[in-house]
């Protein structure tokens, strides 16, 4: 199946649902085409009402065996042998996990980057997602020339087709009054309750020190979360120069020039100008020993520093960059780069340690095709890789089944903690009475494997091709639907809502008193007289 013909098979598919029904929705099958394309039908919704019985209840801090009932998209109560009636869909989860759906913090669906977009729009994206367990994630507004109000229009109509819940972070890449502005127009108005700072990328998205400490002031200000990428981007290039002029030209050249210290050394210095203007730092997709250790110095100072790791540094290392097949290896350039054997476990340990707070994927898929754009010059490979459907499952078998954590602190890091730090909870990441209905089912002696094959993303590569582990997501229910079961998805285009976040997040708790007490320690300024001689 062609492109078009998907996309018209999607728009037709659209509005039947909406001009028949809106009870009617999309079935994707888990059969695929080789294009990673969908075959897709109409089947009628399922029932409102859903009771999940004999299951292990799961939340961040504390499990048991009960149930759970579901009705209208709300969990309306958690509690043992609940009685329904005739009209009630009833799940068996004996010997099974029932959890709240992941939220993935940080996706990039529909962006448009190094002169292509992403293969994946926020229907194919979240598709594969709830596929995987994930429920929600966030992705990152690009503003259109600098403005971050044409920016979130656009992402507005980039998500018209979304079939789960999404939220808004908001990118800062040039500064002037007008952004300053807007960030509070953001803030106030649109639900965004975080900024990203881009350290690196020079020529493109790349801010300075300057403009670093203006943004996280403003942030400050509004109580909403700076966010940074963190590489010395002067550094990367003139380590991009480097490798070219050393003939270096293929994907292995991208992590040469941009190695561990790098990211480590742009890391510490968002730390510490985020400690001067005491505002809450969230690191995104920390894949270093170099970062990670500057991250747990700074919070075992005290300072409010969120480190996130994506799927990808946790489970992969950089060995495929080298592969002698040009599609094999660009399938894996990412920024910052996948590292060499021994980061990804030391990132596994300080997950399971508490160094590292949650885990995120940075989804941003490009097909081979638009990865051979670099195929003479590795600076123009579109950066990004897969994970918004595998993170939940590589997860599971990497962390709990292995020993490394437990099931609640699995749910401490794949759902709820994001969902705190974006100030969303409990309406998201809990199962508890009131929470909104996106749930998970997982067996944990079910096995899964990865192929590109059977993936649901349009991408035609899967960096994490042929593993295999335990611990499957058999049911997926976002909003109160049953989306993903017996390996069919289940899913409506324009089915998804749009999750406002609110400011000061309990990250933001203290703050004003830290600032009085700095104030107070200055014994500044000094009352001088004028000595005369």
């Amino acid at each position: 199946m062609s492109l078009s013909s998907l996309s018209l098979l999607l728009m037709l598919s659209t509005l039947l649902s909406t001009s028949e029904s809106n009870t009617n929705i999309q079935v994707c099958d888990a059969s695929w085409n080789g294009h990673g394309e969908a075959q897709c039908g109409i089947q009628a919704s399922s029932s409102s009402k859903i009771l999940i019985k004999g299951g292990t209840v799961v939340n961040a801090h504390h499990q048991e065996i009960t149930d759970v009932y579901v009705e209208n998209g709300i969990i309306v109560a958690v509690k043992p042998n609940i009685k329904v009636g005739d009209d009630v869909t009833v799940l068996d989860a004996t010997g099974k996990y029932v959890m709240p759906g992941g939220i993935d913090p940080h996706t990039h669906l529909a962006m448009e980057f190094m002169g292509t977009e992403t293969i994946d729009d926020f229907f194919s994206g979240q598709a594969a997602a709830l596929a995987g367990g994930t429920t929600m994630h966030i992705d990152f507004v690009i503003p259109v020339n600098g403005s971050l109000s044409a920016g979130f229009k656009a992402y507005e109509r980039k998500a018209n087709n979304s079939c789960m819940d999404y939220g808004f972070h908001m990118a800062i890449t040039k500064w002037d009054e007008v952004v300053a502005e807007e960030m509070e127009i953001m803030v106030k108005e649109k639900g965004i309750n975080s900024f990203k700072f881009f350290m690196a990328y020079k020529g493109s998205l790349m801010i300075s020190d300057e403009l670093l400490l203006e943004g996280f002031k403003r942030c400050k200000s509004f109580g909403a979360l700076a966010m940074v990428h963190a590489e010395n981007g002067d550094a990367v290039f003139e380590g991009q120069k480097r490798m070219i002029e050393l003939g270096i030209t293929g994907p292995e050249g991208h992590a040469l020039s941009r190695p561990p210290m790098l990211e480590g050394e742009a890391t510490s210095r968002a730390i510490r100008l985020a400690n001067f203007v005491n505002v809450p730092l969230y690191v995104v997709h920390v894949m270093s020993i170099d970062a990670m250790e500057e991250i747990a110095k700074a919070r075992k100072s005290g300072q409010r520093v969120i480190g996130e790791p994506v799927v990808s540094g946790l489970i992969l290392d950089d060995s495929g960059l080298w592969a002698p097949d040009f599609v094999t290896a660009a399938k894996y350039v990412m920024s910052p780069p996948i590292r060499a054997s021994g980061h990804n476990k030391a990132l596994q340990a300080a997950l399971s340690s508490g160094v590292l707070q949650l885990v995120g994927t940075d989804h941003c898929t490009f097909t081979s095709t638009q990865k051979s754009f670099g195929i003479d010059d590795f600076r123009k490979i579109p950066n990004g890789v897969n994970g918004i459907e595998e993170r939940m499952h590589l997860l599971w078998d990497t962390m709990v089944e292995s020993g490394k954590i437990s099931p609640t602190d699995y749910v401490q890091l794949t759902s709820t903690e994001c969902a705190r730090i974006f100030n969303i909870y409990p309406r998201k990441g809990a199962i508890l009475a009131g929470s909104d209905a996106d749930i998970i089912i997982l067996d944990p002696n079910s096995s899964f494997e990865i192929t590109a094959r059977s993936h649901h993303s349009r991408v035609d590569t899967n960096v994490y091709e042929g593993m295999k582990g335990k611990g499957k997501v058999e049911v997926t229910i976002a909003g109160g639907r049953i989306v993903w079961e017996n390996d069919q998805l289940k899913v409506v285009p324009g089915s998804g809502k749009y999750i406002e976040m609110p400011p000061f997040s309990y990250l933001f708790e203290g703050i004003e008193k830290a600032d009085a007490k700095y104030l107070s320690s200055l014994q500044a300024p000094v009352k001088r007289f004028n000595s005369t001689t």
